[in-house]
C-alpha cells in the first residue's frame, strides 16, 4: 500500500515537500514537486506580469522538467487568455527580394544566391485582393513585409504602405508591419494611418547576435522598438531559434524580451526554416521540445503576450502543435506561404481547430471598428 504524507509546508503549495510510503518492505522515498516553471508561474499569477527578471530566473524556468513547464505555462496562460481562442494571422511579402542585409537565415538577402528574383512593391490592387482572401479564410490581423533593411529614402513607397494600412484597417482587421528599421517620425505616421503592430524581431541573443547579422546592430532594433512603444503601436517582438545558438542564447533573447519598459503585445517564436544557398542551409531542424521551452518560458515571464508559433509550425504535426498551445502559444500564421517559405494547408488548420476545439480570436480594435466587424461578420 502507498500513501503520501506532506513533510514539510511552504506558503507555496507548489514547493510542498511529500514523502512516499511503502508499508510491505519500509521502502521510503522523498520528492519535491517545486520548480521554478511552478514557482514563477504562480506568482505570475498571483502578482500579475513584471520587467525586472533576472537572466538566473528566466534560466531556471527555461531548465525546469519539459512536463511542468507544460502545466505551468498552461495555468498562467488560462489565468491570462481565453484558453481555447488561437488568432489566425496572414503574412503577406509586399516587397520581396533584393535586401542589401546580410542575415545568414534569409533567403531575400541580396548577397545569397537562393533562386528567389527581386520584385517591386505590390500594387494597391494585389494587396488588398490578399487581405480579403486572408479575411474570408479566418484571419483576423493581416502582416506586411517588406524586403528592406530601413524605411530612409523609400517615401513614395512609404506612403503607398500608409495607405494599404488604412485600407486593410477599414476591413475590420488589425494591420501589421515588418518594413525594417524605423525613425520617430515614421512611426507616428503609421500610427496615424491606424497600424496595429510593427515587427521587429532582436532574433536571438546580444551576445550570439552578430554571428548572424552584421548589417544592423542590436541596437538599432532596440531602438526601433523604442520608437514603435513610444507612438502608442503595439510591439511584436520575439526571435528564431535553430540558428546554431547555445540554449543560453535562448534564454538571453527571452531575458531581454521580458524586461523591456513594457513586454512586447507580440512575441513570436520561429523555428528556422533553413533555406539552401543561406549560410545556414545545413542546421539541424528544431525539435518539438525546444519550442515548448521557449512557448512556456515567453508565456510564464510574459503572461498577457500573445505568443506567436511562427515560422517553422509546417514541421509539426498536429499533436505537435497541440502541446505548443497547451504550452502558451495562442496565435498561428494561416496562408500557403510566411513571406517566401512554405506554410501549413488551410485545410489541414482548420480539421486543427476542429479537432483541438480551438476559437477562432476576434481581432482587438476600439469600440466603433468592434462594431464593424460584428456587423460584417454576421452579414457574411
Amino acid at each position: 500500500m502507498f500513501w503520501l504524507r506532506p513533510i514539510l509546508r511552504s506558503h507555496s503549495r507548489s514547493s510542498s515537500l511529500w514523502v512516499l510510503h511503502h508499508s510491505s518492505n519500509g521502502y521510503c522515498s522523498s520528492f519535491s514537486t517545486s520548480s521554478a516553471a511552478a514557482i514563477h508561474a504562480e506568482k505570475t499569477i498571483n502578482q500579475g506580469p513584471r520587467n525586472d527578471w533576472t537572466k538566473d530566473e528566466v534560466k531556471s524556468i527555461y531548465d525546469s522538467p519539459i512536463l511542468d513547464l507544460l502545466f505551468h505555462g498552461a495555468q498562467v496562460h488560462r489565468h491570462a487568455h481565453n484558453f481555447r481562442e488561437v488568432q489566425q494571422c496572414t503574412l503577406l511579402s509586399v516587397k520581396t527580394g533584393g535586401c542589401s542585409e546580410d542575415c545568414s537565415y534569409c533567403p531575400q538577402s541580396s548577397r545569397y544566391d537562393t533562386g528567389l528574383k527581386g520584385q517591386r512593391l505590390l500594387n494597391k490592387d494585389a494587396v488588398l485582393q490578399a487581405a480579403t482572401k486572408a479575411k474570408e479564410a479566418g484571419s483576423t490581423r493581416f502582416c506586411m513585409g517588406a524586403a528592406w533593411r530601413d524605411t530612409i529614402g523609400r517615401k513614395t513607397n512609404f506612403n503607398q504602405i500608409l495607405e494599404y494600412v488604412k485600407e486593410i484597417k477599414g476591413m475590420g482587421m488589425e494591420v501589421c508591419c515588418t518594413l525594417g528599421m524605423l525613425d520617430k517620425d515614421q512611426a507616428g505616421e503609421l500610427k496615424k494611418a491606424g497600424l496595429t503592430a510593427y515587427n521587429h524581431n532582436l532574433d536571438t541573443s546580444r551576445e550570439y547576435y552578430p554571428n548572424i547579422i552584421t548589417t544592423r546592430t542590436y541596437d538599432e532594433r532596440l531602438q526601433t522598438l523604442e520608437f514603435v512603444r513610444d507612438a502608442g503601436i503595439n510591439v511584436c517582438s520575439g526571435g528564431i531559434i535553430g540558428l546554431g545558438e547555445a540554449e543560453e542564447d535562448r534564454i538571453g533573447l527571452l531575458h531581454t524580451l521580458s524586461t523591456l519598459p513594457s513586454h512586447p503585445e507580440s512575441v513570436p517564436i520561429n523555428a528556422l526554416v533553413a533555406v539552401k544557398g543561406t549560410p545556414l542551409e545545413d542546421q539541424k531542424p528544431v525539435e518539438i521540445w525546444e519550442m515548448i521551452r521557449m512557448i512556456a518560458t515567453a508565456r510564464i515571464t510574459m503572461p498577457k503576450a500573445m505568443v506567436r508559433l511562427s515560422a517553422g509550425r509546417v514541421r509539426f504535426s498536429m499533436p505537435e502543435q497541440a502541446l505548443c498551445f497547451l504550452a502558451g502559444a495562442n496565435s498561428i500564421f494561416a496562408g500557403e506561404k510566411l513571406l517566401t517559405t512554405a506554410n501549413n494547408d488551410f485545410d489541414a488548420d482548420q480539421l486543427m481547430f476542429k479537432v483541438l476545439g480551438l476559437l477562432p480570436k476576434a481581432p482587438s480594435l476600439n469600440e466603433d471598428e468592434a462594431e464593424d466587424f460584428k456587423e460584417a461578420a454576421s452579414s457574411s
